[in-house]
Formats: structure tokens, sequence, C-alpha cells
């Protein structure tokens, strides 16, 4: 039976690296570790990829991270023909930083979007370079007035920290959740809330992705399309780079 992964990420999203113990190794390959940094795919954001450090030094790399038979497990999955650790093997685990500090950067985005776009989610999804956000609107908006509004908010470097309230706290004010049709991560007991500008100010809402400190480390962004998707829906491309970078 697998035991819950003491998930290191969410208290500290820069954390990239950490000592760990294989608890279990799957038919398919998947390794369980006692604890990890790795986020595992969930809530439109990939899973962190990277590599397990061996006592000899050799490595296993690893493809995105995906949650076992429950949100408490996480599966490392070698990639093919990579050698596999033994349980009760002790490893060093090794996150692509430079490929979680992006969808970081991005997660922290499509929040800011939300804030300029008031409108419910029907869906997203985090990607290194280009991201998407799914709004329930009609309203017709401009993209490059949405950009500027973005931009105005990553330049103003708003502290971006986490609040955790309880499963019950959070069934007992449904109105925070944004997401019209994906409900918030519960059922660890504890519900982490993404809050944005002192004191919340500027935004607060459920979320158990990672996400960057300040908006300020957002860098530079841009709504590089509009779609209409359906009569209620609307589509909105996030990229990274100034306006026109897309070319």
């Amino acid at each position: 039976m697998s035991l819950p992964t003491t998930a290191l990420f969410r208290d500290d999203f820069y954390l990239s690296t950490n000592e760990a113990v294989v608890t279990a190794v799957h038919e398919d390959g998947g390794i369980e570790l006692d604890q990890t940094c790795f986020y595992a795919t969930s809530g439109g954001q990939p899973g962190d990829s990277g590599f397990l450090e061996r006592a000899d030094g050799s490595r296993i790399a690893l493809g995105p991270a995906v949650t076992g038979a429950s949100k408490d497990i996480v599966i490392h999955r070698p990639l093919e023909g990579e050698a596999l650790p033994i349980v009760g093997e002790a490893v060093v685990a090794h996150i692509d930083w430079a490929r979680r500090y992006k969808l970081m950067r991005m997660h922290t985005a499509c929040h800011l979007l939300s804030v300029v776009c008031p409108y419910p989610i029907t869906g997203a999804a985090v990607g290194e370079e280009d991201s998407r956000v799914d709004f329930d609107m009609t309203d017709t908006i401009d993209k490059d007035e949405v950009t500027a509004k973005l931009m105005k908010l990553v330049a103003e470097n708003h502290p971006v920290f986490v609040q955790w309230i309880t499963d019950a706290e959070l069934s007992a004010n449904p109105g925070i959740v944004k997401s019209k049709n994906v409900r918030p991560p519960m059922g660890l007991g504890r519900v982490s809330l993404v809050c944005i500008g002192e004191n919340s100010s500027v935004d607060s809402q459920p979320c158990g992705g990672t996400h960057v400190s300040e908006t300020q480390e957002v860098g530079a962004i841009h709504i590089a399309k509009i779609e209409k998707k359906g009569k209620e829906n609307r589509r909105f491309r996030i990229r990274f780079g100034a306006p026109g970078s897309d070319a």
C-alpha cells in the first residue's frame, strides 16, 4: 500500500532539490519517494521533470511527475531505458529548475489575468512558453488593453504568497473559487490560497500550483490572441515577451 508523499513544494516553491528515500517502485517503473519537491501534474499545470541522483553519482532521468492512486501520492516517472532504484534506497531528487521557474511565472500570470478579466474560469492550461485561460464571457475585449493592465500589475511588483485554510472554511466560502468547472484540491485537510498584494488586496483564490514570490518575476508577458470558443466562451492565449514578439 502506498504511503502519502510529503509534498515539500507546498511550503517552498523555490525548493529545487531534496534528499529522499524510495518507498515504492511500480511494475511500470513509477517511483514513489517519502518526500519530494516535484510538483505532480494537476490543475492545468504540468508536473516537474528532472532526475534522481543515486549514491554512486549516476542519474535516473525523469519525465513529468503525476499523482498516484490518490492526490497525496506523487509518482516520479523514469524515461524509457532508465535504470530503476530499489525500495529503501536513498536518492537526491533534482527538478529541472529552468522549466519549473517558467511554469511558476506563467501560472502567476494566469492569476493576474483572472484579476484583469473578472469572469468565471471554464478552463486553463499552463505551459512553458504559451498558456491559455478560458472565461465564461460574451464581452468584446481588446487584447492590447488586457496586456497593458497585466503589465501594470507585473510592474507594481505585488507580493505573492500562500495562506492556508481548512476544507471546511473553503466549503463555507464557495464564492472565492473562480474556476467554474474545476474544484480546488481538497481532501488533504487544508487548502492553499494564493494571495497577491499586501493583505491580498489584488487577489486571493484557492490553487495548488506553484507561483513566484512577487509579480515582477513574471517578466514581460502579453495576450497573443483572444479566440471565441462558443457563444459564451473566450480563450486568452498568454505568451512571454512583449507584444509583437510572436513572429
